[in-house]
């Protein structure tokens, strides 16, 4: 069974649960030529399973997120399939970054030869960085290959929206001046011709990005996921390729890092990821960002989720009463199945034919717990564990 979660804000986009070439079908019918803008951080063909650990202290629970155990041959033949939707569901202006690593990238770049064209190759961009190990058996491996194709000439790229101003720094030995202006500038001459740069003129970054570093283990935008991108390379690949408006996707969503910075940047977005928790970390980033629904807020977007309900048993004690002179549910315990995991995530709203349209939320529930009973018909209370499974419970006075 199917449930369909929607939030006033979080968005504007959408969340789809389930493996990229078995959403093929929902995802031409949608949006088939429609997307201007698609990143893909797949699974790298490790040969590791990953989990991550949900919850705070003694309560931390592990859970397995995806399991990386391909052969060459299969991952090969996986990634044509999800390469070549990806060929369809893009616009005439698209474009496509796809975040792999020294194990797959030369095998990838054929592939995306073979499939987008070699002359419409872009860039081999080289994001690199300082965090890891240092082997000795080996140069240390310090980088990660972003394949970079377009689906036509006309693509849309501004490489000016992601220029850094030049700044004060003196470089090569410039004189400074100040122009009649006020703009303050360095010049030097070469074979008889005068250079001119200013301080807020603005430089480009090349196919090497040696500026953006690998998040650090307490940085604040960290969730937990073990191959969370930071949101500094998103921002510059979503500013380069795709304006305000434009539709950018993930089918691979993770940590959420592409959905949370396209949002900030207000582009539309649909991603995708095949494990539950995905969408548990998708939530919680996102509403986070967004804060309450304010009745003066003009800019408020959705966010809709697609998820599996789950037809397990999900218990829940509660009582309904009245606090302020609003009328509370008071949530004394809950779960889901016959599972231990901890319920991470809980919310009032109202449930009917399969949609729960969420009144209010709470990311971290510690119980007793509690909730505004919704307003409307068919109030229910919506549960998510540490396992990422999902359940409603509809409520009753």
């Amino acid at each position: 069974m199917w449930l369909t979660e929607r939030h006033a804000v979080g968005g504007p986009g959408t969340f789809l649960l389930g493996k990229a070439e078995e959403l093929s079908e929902t995802l031409l019918r949608e949006y088939r030529g429609k997307v201007r803008l698609i990143y893909l951080d797949p699974p790298f063909r490790t040969g590791e399973s990953f989990s991550m650990k949900i919850g705070k202290g003694k309560n931390a629970v592990p859970v397995r997120l995806y399991e990386d155990t391909l052969s060459d041959a299969e991952y090969v033949a996986w990634m044509r399939k999800i390469l070549s939707l990806c060929h369809e569901l893009l616009d005439s202006r698209g474009s496509l970054y796809l975040h792999l690593d020294y194990r797959m990238s030369a095998r990838m770049r054929l592939v995306l030869d073979e499939i987008f064209g070699a002359e419409h190759f872009m860039n081999e961009i080289i994001w690199t960085y300082k965090s890891g190990g240092r082997s000795k058996r080996y140069f240390p491996r310090k980088h990660d290959t972003i394949l970079f194709y377009r689906k036509s000439k006309n693509v849309y790229f501004k490489i000016e929206a992601v220029g850094m101003p030049r700044g004060a720094e003196r470089r090569n030995h410039m004189k400074r001046f100040i122009d009649e202006d006020g703009r303050v500038g360095f010049s030097i001459r070469s074979n008889g011709k005068l250079y001119k740069y200013y301080e807020d003129s603005l430089i480009y970054p090349s196919d090497v990005w040696n500026d953006i570093e690998h998040l650090q283990q307490k940085d604040r935008e960290r969730t937990g996921y073990a191959t969370q991108k930071p949101e500094a390379l998103l921002r510059r690949i979503i500013g380069a390729s795709s304006a305000e408006g434009d539709l950018v996707m993930d089918l691979f969503s993770g940590s959420g890092t592409t959905a949370a910075v396209a949002a900030k940047m207000k582009r539309r977005f649909v991603v995708s990821d095949s494990s539950p928790v995905a969408a548990y970390i998708l939530r919680k980033r996102l509403l986070a960002i967004s804060g309450s629904p304010d009745l003066f807020r003009s800019d408020s977007a959705g966010l809709e989720l697609h998820l599996s309900r789950e037809t397990l048993p999900c218990e829940a004690s509660y009582s309904v009463g009245r606090k302020g002179g609003e009328r509370v549910v008071m949530v004394t315990g809950a779960s889901i199945g016959s599972s231990a995991a901890p319920i991470v995530y809980a919310a009032t709203g109202t449930l009917e034919n399969s949609v729960f349209e969420a009144a209010h939320t709470n990311c971290a529930p510690r119980f007793p717990l509690r909730l505004p009973f919704p307003e409307g018909s068919g109030p229910a209370l919506l549960l998510t564990d540490a396992e990422g499974r999902t359940a409603a419970v509809p409520l009753h006075d």
